[in-house]
């Protein structure tokens, strides 16, 4: 009781230590100017695209990569099925796997990963995230489609220091995190990253039997180094990871002699080597070598049918770099990428797809960009690979910004993308589903082109800046594979497209400091995105039409207290066809997220909600009274399966 007391007094008083404050200070003789430092700041490059920052991602518990885009109304993530808790990005109206994620520009959570890789980066440990939309550089390969999302995390050069933070939510779920620098003399740096969580509660809020929400025991830890020179620069990076995902039944049902249980043990370790040669300082001339590597397996077990899988993968890029004149620059290279796969599969009435095990592409690649006085940017880039599955292609992408006036940025880009398709390790979730999974054999490699327009308005109001963002991107597939519920209620089709497929993406947003201290973000979407499912040009199932958002951020004048809240209105969409379910479509619903932070010196207090709208989909487990039977089917999840969540939670700082 002491100890409840004591937290109480401390949260509730409004003076004493000086708070940690997340502003830029400039002494100007005997006065300090302070200005809050932007949570999301616009990238200046010609790709459209912005950072979120560690002042972003503080605004929401932020657990993981998957959860550090509550804010955001650009990046979508929701659940994939409501069994597993695997999860998936969705941005320009398609889902992540075309979306290039990276980690510090390395490519990354590739293939077998992607079900379950978003829980695999915690958000303490990352510094900012990087997105790109639309088609973006070819430096870094041809997987991107529809954007990049780069994770930088937390640098052993920075500052001497130790972070630590410890969080709890009412769905049973604790986590703990730390991370430490130490610099040996000048040049050297180390550091440690350490990641624990589990999941102990069983939550059956809706009576059907299955936990609403798995339980995750996770360990991660990373260690990292870097050496700083004139002309000489290396970086290191290593992890390991060990998670246990437990999930389905709670008890047995009268009509079944066992319960439906899921079971996912999942070891994954990487590591990358960067060097970089500064040959010419003034002319931005450098030389670098990345190398990577990961090894990830996943056994899973879905009541009687079982999938195992391992995928290695090497990764190879060697770049160059030059500014021949401040208007002229250019980027060239060379990249190898190597995956294997060993899959092992017992899908009881299916059979498992005859996939390749293993494919290797090489490219080479050249980037030139034109600058005139910062006002026009134009960016062209080409880049050819060899793969020795599917022969050699080609991906141009171009890029123009231009600054009319001051207040105002406009771009334009265009570029094609392509995407190696590993239907069974990239979707295994499907296998939870009763329905019968039929992957199509020797499936083609995707293909598509994005084009893109944006623009940006920094209007001064009143001495401060209203910023208005507005968008437009077409996304068309030459070749796709698509995951079909249509064709019948009582199979799962993966096979290549039959006709046209595309995505139509419109959004606008504006941000405005109404007064010191509170910001607001207004945002809408509207996103067309259409397909043949069934033999029928459909809408794209379990998406939503448009999205709102509205989001307020408000520090007080001392900046003891933050007070954070976002409202999102998530539009309709289309369900596939089932047996048992007769909805054709879901309504629009709404979701309120909010947090009160209290700052001290050296650590922070926050607790929160999310989903305080307390909206649940009805059912999210089709058949959950006979998990046995071909009309089983836990993958049509459109909405959130688990109610209002309250959370609390402690971070700590010491330089």
């Amino acid at each position: 009781m002491r100890l409840t007391y004591f937290l109480i007094l401390i949260i509730l008083t409004p003076f004493g230590v000086m708070a940690q404050t997340d502003t830029i200070e400039t002494a100007l003789n005997t006065a300090v100017v302070r200005t809050r430092r932007l949570g999301t700041v616009k990238s200046r490059e010609p790709q459209n695209g912005f950072t979120i920052n560690q002042t972003e991602l503080l605004r929401a518990a932020c657990c993981n990569l998957g959860e550090s885009f509550t804010t955001n109304p650009s990046v979508d993530v929701s659940y994939s099925d409501a069994a597993t808790g695997a999860r998936q990005i969705r941005l320009l109206g398609l889902s992540g796997q075309y979306v290039q994620m990276l980690s510090e520009n390395v490519p990354s959570l590739r293939g077998a990963a992607q079900a379950y890789g978003l829980g695999y980066v915690p958000g303490p440990w990352m510094k900012s995230i990087q997105v790109s939309k639309g088609a973006a550089s070819v430096k870094n390969g041809y997987e991107s489609i529809t954007g990049q999302i780069n994770v930088e995390y937390l640098k052993p050069q920075d500052e001497n220091n130790i972070h630590a933070n410890l969080y709890g939510n009412t769905m049973g779920k604790l986590e703990a995190n730390a991370d430490a620098n130490v610099h040996m003399g000048k040049r050297w740096s180390a550091g440690v990253l350490a990641h624990f969580e589990n999941g102990w509660g069983h939550h059956d809020k809706n009576k059907d039997g299955f936990e609403d929400d798995p339980m995750v025991r996770q360990y991660n830890m990373a260690l990292r180094t870097a050496y700083f020179s004139d002309n000489y620069i290396f970086q290191a990076f290593v992890r390991g990871l060990s998670e246990n995902r437990k999930s389905g039944q709670l008890h047995n049902m009268a009509s079944m002699s066992s319960p439906y249980r899921i079971l996912l043990e999942t070891e994954h370790y990487d590591a990358f080597a960067k060097q970089a040669f500064i040959l010419n300082k003034d002319h931005g001339t450098n030389l670098a070598l990345i190398l990577s590597g990961s090894w990830h397996d996943a056994d899973a077990r879905y009541g009687q049918k079982s999938y195992d899988v391992t995928q290695e993968n090497g990764y190879a890029s060697l770049l160059f770099e030059t500014n021949f004149t401040p208007q002229h620059s250019l980027s060239a290279g060379w990249n190898l990428n190597y995956d294997h796969f060993k899959q092992k599969a017992n899908l009881l009435t299916t059979e498992a797809p005859a996939d390749f095990n293993s494919e290797t592409t090489n490219g080479l690649y050249a980037q030139y960009t034109y600058n005139l006085d910062d006002k026009l940017v134009l960016m062209g880039g080409f880049r050819v690979d060899h793969s020795n599955v599917f022969g050699t292609f080609v991906t141009p992408r171009a890029h123009i910004r231009y600054l009319p006036a001051k207040w105002v940025t406009l771009r334009l880009s265009a570029g094609k993308g392509y995407r190696t398709v590993h239907a069974l390790a990239e979707n295994h979730y499907l296998v939870a589903s009763g329905r019968k999974l039929l992957i199509q054999n020797n499936l083609p490699q995707e293909a598509a082109w994005n084009y893109g327009f944006s623009s940006q308005f920094a209007i001064p109001i009143h001495g401060k800046k209203l910023d208005i963002g507005l968008e437009y991107y077409f996304t068309d597939f030459q070749r796709q594979v698509l995951i079909d519920y249509d064709l019948s209620p009582e199979e799962i089709h993966i096979g290549a497209k039959n006709g046209s497929s595309f995505s139509h993406t419109i959004q606008i947003e504006a941000s405005y400091p109404v007064i010191r201290g509170l910001n607001l973000t207004a945002a809408w979407r509207w996103q067309d995105a259409k397909a043949h499912y069934g033999h029928i040009f459909r809408t794209r199932p379990l998406n939503n039409r448009y999205k709102a958002l509205l989001s307020a951020s408000y520090k007080t004048p001392l900046e003891l207290w933050q007070f954070d809240a976002t409202f999102q209105l998530n539009g309709p969409g289309r369900i596939p066809t089932t047996l048992s379910q007769t909805p054709t479509h879901y309504k629009a619903y709404g979701q309120l997220s909010a947090q009160i932070t209290r700052w001290f010196r050296h650590f922070s207090i926050y607790a929160g909600g999310e989903n305080l709208t307390n909206f649940k989909q009805k059912n999210p487990i089709i058949g959950a009274n006979d998990p046995w039977s071909n009309s089983f089917d836990p993958t049509l999840v459109w909405g959130p399966t688990t109610g209002a969540m309250g959370y609390i939670g402690i971070r700590y700082e010491f330089n």
